[in-house]
């Protein structure tokens, strides 16, 4: 059963959502506020959350950023607004979907179910793969989703997680931005090519020694971004 953490400070809509996804076949956790939320989100470990924007003790843009730093799990938003400019904003800071209130039942489970299958883990690993692919310092383990870099932990978003993946499956390949944004942030992604190149520059800052002259992630002009160099 997938695990689900829903944040919201309104006891109605928390008892819906929750009673919706019991339906599914769903393990549920709901919190009040971020502060409980966070205390879920490491004792329940969720596959994925379903956060509310307007929070008593939180902003949601905030604690959507505090979760991306402490897993690597997928946010669905949920809000009032409607404005482009809060969809993209939560979009940009990692949020796999925005929905706006008040929302339709089955659409809301339809989106949750969308976006589980796109992080499943063995979603794009093949029965006869290695669970780990090793590349230069790095450890990146498929089945756990934690890399390593000489040992050591990296924290990566879902999204940088995800471009990731994408580059050390194909290190031959060279991918466009439009490429990286259909398998990272679907083909309904209401922004555009930039965003891709401001998790690059993300994921850069927590990988290279050098963000300036990176060794893992190469952008190649003119075409997009490729894994790095044979010297590795």
């Amino acid at each position: 059963m997938r695990k689900i953490l829903v944040i919201d400070d309104e006891a109605a809509i928390r008892d819906l959502i929750e009673l919706v996804l019991l339906r599914e076949n769903f393990q549920v956790k709901t919190a009040e506020n971020g502060r409980i939320g966070l205390q879920e989100l490491d004792a329940f470990q969720p596959d994925l959350v379903l956060l509310d924007l307007m929070l008593p003790d939180y902003s949601g843009y905030d604690l959507c950023k505090e979760i991306m730093k402490k897993q690597v799990v997928p946010v669905i938003m949920l809000s009032a607004k409607n404005e482009t400019i809060d969809k993209v904003l939560g979009l940009e800071l990692g949020a796999e979907d925005y929905m706006t209130k008040p929302f339709d039942n089955r659409e809301l489970i339809a989106r949750i179910k969308v976006v589980l299958r796109r992080y499943e883990p063995n979603h794009m690993n093949k029965s006869n793969e290695e669970p780990q692919i090793n590349y230069g310092e790095l450890a990146f383990n498929l089945e756990t989703r934690v890399v390593l870099k000489n040992g050591n932990p990296v924290a990566l978003t879902a999204k940088e997680f995800k471009i990731l993946e994408a580059l050390l499956r194909r290190p031959d390949k060279i991918y466009t931005r439009d490429e990286l944004l259909e398998i990272v942030w679907g083909f309904d992604y209401l922004g555009d090519s930039r965003s891709v190149d401001m998790t690059i520059m993300r994921l850069r800052r927590k990988l290279e020694d050098d963000a300036e002259s990176p060794k893992y992630v190469k952008t190649v002009y003119g075409f997009g971004y490729q894994l790095g160099g044979d010297s590795i």
